[in-house]
């Protein structure tokens, strides 16, 4: 299960210690992830993991039935989406999505249905209906700082947890340009997942 996330200025603090590094920093704030998995596994699911099994990664490029590219980034649509073993309702629930906006990437598609990878390699079959075209990034590992400028050493907007997600509106070969609850910036593309390796997005 999972909470919304919250932003939390330093300034709400109580702590002198917290006050001390508002003054330091004044434009840093802190957007917090999640404090457990987005994702709850059903109790299919825990009886005979793996059984969703592996797909083709279609890291060539291939076609799918929509005529779109394989694979690909989408997001989640709604709060609560269900992974299924196969490509159809009589299929048993995998997990359970608990996060709007989740990026994952369509490995393959099947009628209305489409075979999704998620941040920690788990595939499975969700409705169409369950997924848009709008991109958006996740902070999966370490802390990251959302920057005002395309440089390393650029003053920071926001403190990233893992677990936060932000709307991907540009991405260049290094950096890429990111909203986060308001909060925009910049982001190096090796500290996010949602985006191919070599994807230029404009």
């Amino acid at each position: 299960m999972k909470t919304s996330f919250t932003v939390t200025s330093f300034l709400s603090g109580l702590a002198p210690v917290a006050l001390i590094v508002a003054v330091l920093a004044p434009a840093v704030l802190i957007v917090a992830g999640w404090p457990t998995s987005p994702r709850a596994q059903s109790t299919f699911a825990q009886s005979t993991s793996g059984q969703t099994g592996t797909a083709e990664n279609g890291t060539g490029g291939r076609i799918g039935e929509s005529g779109l590219t394989l694979p690909r980034f989408v997001s989640l649509r709604a709060s609560e989406v269900n992974m299924r073993t196969g490509p159809g309702t009589r299929y048993p629930i995998a997990w359970v999505y608990k996060q709007r906006n989740l990026p994952v990437e369509i490995v393959d598609e099947f009628d209305t249905w489409r075979r999704i990878r998620d941040w920690e390699g788990s595939e499975g079959w969700v409705h169409q209906s369950m997924l848009h075209g709008r991109r958006s990034i996740m902070v999966v590992e370490d802390w990251v700082l959302l920057r005002r400028d395309p440089q390393q050493d650029a003053l920071s907007v926001a403190r990233l947890e893992p677990g936060a997600i932000g709307r991907l509106e540009s991405c260049g070969d290094v950096w890429c340009v990111v909203a986060v609850q308001g909060f925009k910036g910049w982001l190096r593309r090796g500290d996010v997942y949602g985006i191919h390796g070599d994807e230029q997005v404009r």
